[in-house]
């Protein structure tokens, strides 16, 4: 069976996906970067705000049948303010807001210039849309600039990025790739999937500051949030077009409403913590600081992807050294997730480091410390 056969061959490579139980050891592999997902006061606020909505335990329907409760508008409000965006539409995933904009917005006699490390969800979206796509070298914006005088004679050209990739951790130059895109009057659509939370003035993103030179921002809640979700950020044309023709905002059924609630919650904790002192924000930077400083230190620079955000990548090629590289760490106490091929290009296999908040000064100290004694076996 063909199956079985795919299945097999996936064992063979070392790369067969399970899906497992949480283990115990300090966390260098979550994307709960700012503890968000664990805080008690954030949990406690959803459920007051639930406390005044009608009693539902789930939204009942898509938003365009029976879902669209009051509580999802008050939070796309909330969304959009936060992010200086004249709206925001929310979807039940980062996946699901990526599917929506790609497979609709972008028409036939378009074209999409996409970085090569752009997520699946992103590379999904594009096999559905009827505009081409083209992908460039990775941040290498002087290939963007060669596609962009090749095809400028398209209707129109969107160019596609994150802000912080997932697996590198790395970013694009900020201010050149605006200049581009201004210079071939580009459509900009970024993922901010991995930066909110950590990266950009006021931890709201990096490109937060320049909101109004980005056809579309897609923003997570899944990751800095702590929480679940997503929402696309925009012009109100840009919403409206979304709510008529994105299906997996169409045909599918709205988040539940403590989901909602949770993310309301989360976007107020993280309004208050701006309003006070950075608290937990400046402990982040602080520690991803602190991360570099052990890496120099311990001579592994040779070994790490560079990158000034919470994902911080170590090289080891090879899904069996990596993978056995990963249990011996989860032996010592530290979880830290193994990135295998074919999710990355042979050979560019990876230890992935996240960096949280609350992660302690000893505990990067003592993983980078073990790290260091089983790269020099590989």
């Amino acid at each position: 069976m063909k199956l079985e056969k795919k299945l097999l061959k996936r064992k063979l490579e070392n790369s067969l996906r399970e899906l497992k139980l949480p283990s115990e050891g300090v966390d260098f592999y979550s994307n709960d970067y700012l503890g968000f997902s664990s805080s008690r006061l954030i949990y406690e606020r959803a459920e007051d705000m639930l406390k005044l909505q009608k009693l539902k335990n789930g939204a009942t329907g898509s938003r365009l049948l029976s879902g669209n409760l009051t509580i999802f508008a008050e939070t796309e409000a909330r969304v959009a303010k936060f992010h200086q965006s004249e709206s925001a539409i929310l979807f039940n995933s980062g996946y699901d807001a990526n599917m929506g904009f790609f497979s609709s917005v972008p028409q036939k006699g378009d074209v999409i210039l996409f970085d090569e490390y752009a997520h699946a969800s992103i590379r999904d979206g594009l096999r559905m849309s009827l505009a081409r796509s083209f992908k460039f070298r990775h941040n290498d914006l002087g290939h963007l600039r060669e596609l962009l005088v090749k095809f400028q004679h398209f209707d129109t050209i969107y160019v596609v990025t994150e802000s912080v990739f997932s697996m590198d951790g790395d970013s694009p130059d900020v201010q050149e790739l605006l200049k581009i895109v201004r210079e071939y009057q580009a459509l900009l659509v970024v993922d901010e999937a991995h930066a909110v939370g950590v990266c950009g003035k006021d931890f709201k993103g990096l490109f937060q500051e320049e909101s109004g030179a980005v056809f579309a921002r897609i923003v997570t809640f899944g990751k800095a949030m702590g929480c679940h979700g997503a929402a696309i950020l925009g012009s109100k044309i840009l919403n409206d077009y979304l709510v008529n023709f994105a299906r997996s905002f169409i045909y599918t059924t709205a988040m539940s409403p403590h989901s909602v609630a949770t993310i309301a919650s989360a976007y107020g904790y993280f309004e208050e913590i701006l309003d006070r002192e950075p608290g937990e924000l400046q402990q982040l930077r602080d520690n991803l600081q602190f991360f570099e400083e052990e890496i120099q230190k311990k001579g592994l620079s040779q070994h790490f992807i560079v990158s000034e955000s919470a994902i911080r990548s170590c090289l080891v090629p090879g899904n069996e050294a990596v993978k056995k590289l990963s249990e011996e760490m989860l032996k010592s106490g530290f979880i830290v997730k193994p990135i295998l091929s074919p999710t990355v290009p042979k050979g560019e296999e990876r230890l992935r480091f996240c960096i949280h908040a609350y992660n302690s000064r000893a505990e990067i100290s003592e993983v980078l410390k073990l790290l260091g004694t089983f790269v020099s076996k590989v």
